[in-house]
C-alpha cells in the first residue's frame, strides 16, 4: 500500500510539532549541506529551509507521492528519491536530520552508525522516532488483526514493526563516533475530535501495513472493528474530544 501525502497532512500541525522540537535542539548556527531523511510531504524540510536556506537543504524520500507533494510545497529545494538502507551523501554533511522515518528501517542502529561516518567533524545527526507500539492505538491493531476472517495474514505477528531498542543501545552505537550524544523521550498529548480521528491519524502511518495485509476485500470491516476498539480505549473528555497519547524518542549525536 503506497504512502499518501494527502492522508499524512490531515494532522500536519500535530505531526510537525516533534519535527520542530527536534530542529530546535540541533546545535548548528549554519549548514550548507543539510539533509532531511524521510522528508515526507516536506513539512519537516520546510523547517530546515527556513533556518539554513532552501538551497542548502536536500529532502530524501522513497515514496513518489510524498516527493511530489514536497516538490510542490518547496520548489526552491532539491528532493531526491532514495533508500535509507544504503543511501549516503556525496560529500560530508553538516546535518543529517530524520523525523519519524528510522522506525521503518530494519536494523536502524547500524544505519545510524553508518551515517555518522558521512558527517563532517562537528556535524549533527538528529533523529526522532515514534515509540508508541505499547499504546492502545497500536496494540489494538494487533487485536483486530487476530479477530476476523483476515487473521491468517497476521499469524506470528509478522506485520508488527519491531520495538525501538532501549536508550542505552543508541549510546553504545554512536558514542564511539561522537563527542556528544543526547537521547530523550517526549510524550505528546494530542486532543482530537473523536475516536475516528485517531483512526484517520494512523491510516497514514502505522495502520497502513495492517490494511494492506487484510486486503481490499476486508479493509472496511477491519477498519470498523479497529475503530470500535479505539472508541472504547479512548473515551471522550468533557468537551467531547479524545486524547491521543504519543511517546516519541529523540536523539542528537555530534560527530567527533
Amino acid at each position: 500500500m503506497a504512502w499518501s501525502a494527502e492522508q499524512y497532512v490531515k494532522f500536519e500541525d500535530e505531526r510537525t510539532r516533534p519535527a520542530r522540537d527536534l530542529a530546535a535542539q540541533v546545535p548548528l548556527a549554519a549548514a550548507t549541506r543539510a539533509y532531511d531523511l524521510g522528508c515526507g510531504p516536506g513539512n519537516s524540510t520546510e523547517l530546515l529551509a527556513e533556518r539554513f536556506g532552501a538551497s542548502n537543504v536536500v529532502g530524501l524520500d522513497s515514496d513518489d507521492d510524498m516527493l511530489a507533494a514536497a516538490r510542490k510545497r518547496l520548489p526552491g529545494t532539491m528532493f531526491l528519491k532514495a533508500d535509507l538502507n544504503d543511501w549516503a551523501p556525496a560529500a560530508p554533511a553538516d546535518l543529517l536530520y530524520a523525523n519519524a522515518v528510522f522506525q521503518w528501517v530494519p536494523n536502524h542502529l547500524a544505519a545510524l552508525a553508518r551515517l555518522m561516518d558521512h558527517l563532517r567533524p562537528g556535524g549533527v545527526l538528529a533523529v526522532q522516532m515514534p515509540d508508541n507500539l505499547s499504546e492502545p492505538s497500536h496494540t489494538l491493531m494487533e487485536e483486530t488483526g487476530a479477530a476476523g476472517p483476515w487473521a491468517g495474514a497476521f499469524a506470528g505477528g509478522r506485520i508488527r514493526r519491531p520495538p525501538l531498542p532501549p536508550p542505552a543501545a543508541y549510546f553504545d552505537a554512536l558514542m564511539g563516533k561522537s563527542v556528544r550524544v543526547d537521547v530523550w523521550h517526549t510524550i505528546y498529548y494530542h486532543p482530537l475530535a473523536s475516536a475516528p480521528a485517531i483512526v484517520e491519524w494512523v491510516k497514514a502511518t502505522g495502520l497502513r501495513p495492517y490494511l494492506e495485509a487484510a486486503g481490499p476485500a476486508h479493509a472496511e470491516a477491519f477498519t470498523a472493528d479497529y475503530t470500535a476498539r479505539i472508541a472504547k480505549a479512548y473515551p471522550p473528555m468533557t468537551d467531547g474530544r479524545v486524547l491521543l497519547r504519543f511517546p516519541r524518542l529523540f536523539l542528537i549525536a555530534v560527530k567527533a
